[in-house]
């Protein structure tokens, strides 16, 4: 359900015609949010199959165009491009005078403010920094989860009421975040939505290693629990082997990993080493147990052998392979987008934590 209910045709602000340039995974989709609004999609850009498809399926109509033909047809131009590739395309598309003054420029990118677009903010256009934090697929379910979906909002004070309205109008929730703040406003969210990614798909590879026929099954209700509790709960839902202090059980963990998949084992013990600080300053790891804890993740301890120990699986009962079910241990974006210039609309790029472009 929207979270900000669509305002009536007379009650909304002037219709704007909008144009994307770059037609990854977040430019259509945010355009088509827009279009539902009461907004009018007029112009995109895009090179690849992939865009085109894209921008069919979302945009149907929408004529693809040049970027610098996307400005000249729109009033609101969406640069949905790749991190790397923002600034020299904003200072591409100034330098052949492709920006109208009064024009309204958003980019998508977490990492940056309004300072990427003053190439086109002294040509007369009005920059905005509206950036969904969310992964997006490419596909017409993205609409629906702007529904509530909060946006990092960054926008010189005089258009802050514009940026924040464009929001709304998109189902979203405005989130004010400053200029110096915005990469570490980007990193907390990589932190928390990428290398969740590649935490939840090891885990997954390891499940199938063993022979779990269904690992996403097993996995689902665990990290779901996870979640909800780290979200409401923060480090006191720290729980498992490391906040236990456990010693013995990470060591088996760690030599385990070392023969079947030692290219999780560097991950492994940076991520158990920030869960056992986690745990120590919030009063659940006991200081007299976290000695050899800290041993085995400097590695200064021999590999435990995965036997049970003398209570058996676990001082608590659980596994030496890890949480039970009453146990859990605690999400940039292939995308399409331009590239350095304004005429290369479709080069890859990933952005952090639900960031594709």
């Amino acid at each position: 359900m929207n979270a900000h209910p669509p305002t009536e045709a007379q009650d909304r602000p002037a219709r704007l015609t909008v144009g994307v340039v770059g037609a990854g995974r977040v430019g259509p989709a945010l355009a088509a949010a827009l279009q539902l609004a009461g907004h009018r999609p007029v112009a995109v850009s895009g090179v690849s199959d992939a865009s085109v498809r894209r921008a069919a399926e979302l945009l149907p109509d929408v004529p693809l165009v040049t970027p610098a033909e996307v400005l000249a047809r729109a009033e609101l131009v969406l640069l949905t491009v790749p991190d790397d590739a923002l600034a020299g395309l904003v200072s591409g598309l100034a330098e052949i005078g492709a920006v109208r003054p009064g024009q309204l420029l958003v980019h998508t990118s977490g990492r940056y403010g309004t300072a990427v677009l003053d190439p086109a903010t002294r040509a007369g256009a009005l920059p905005l920094a509206l950036h969904p934090a969310m992964t997006f697929t490419g596909t017409s379910v993205d609409v629906q989860r702007l529904a509530g979906c909060s946006f990092g909002v960054t926008a010189p004070e005089e258009l802050r009421m514009a940026a924040e309205a464009l929001v709304i109008e998109m189902g979203g929730e405005p989130q004010w975040i400053t200029e110096s703040d915005r990469p570490l406003y980007h990193a907390a969210l990589a932190i928390g939505a990428n290398h969740l990614v590649t935490l939840v798909a090891q885990s997954l590879e390891l499940l199938r290693d063993v022979g779990v026929q269904a690992p996403d099954r097993m996995l689902g209700p665990l990290l779901g629990a996870a979640l909800d509790n780290a979200l409401r709960s923060g480090d006191a839902a720290l729980t498992g082997p490391v906040a236990r202090g456990d010693a013995g059980t990470v060591a088996a963990h760690v030599a385990e990993l070392r023969r079947h998949a030692p290219q999780n084992v560097a991950g492994y013990l940076a991520m158990a080493r920030a869960t056992a600080d986690r745990a120590l300053a919030h009063g659940l790891l006991k200081p007299e147990l976290a000695e050899d804890l800290l041993g085995v993740l400097a590695g200064s301890a021999p590999d435990a052998p995965s036997a049970p120990g003398p209570h058996g699986p676990g001082a608590n009962g659980s596994s030496t392979n890890g949480p039970g079910p009453d146990d859990p241990d605690p999400s940039d974006p292939g995308q399409d987008g331009p590239g350095p210039g304004p005429t290369d609309p479709d080069q890859q790029g990933h952005g952090p934590e639900g960031d594709e472009r």
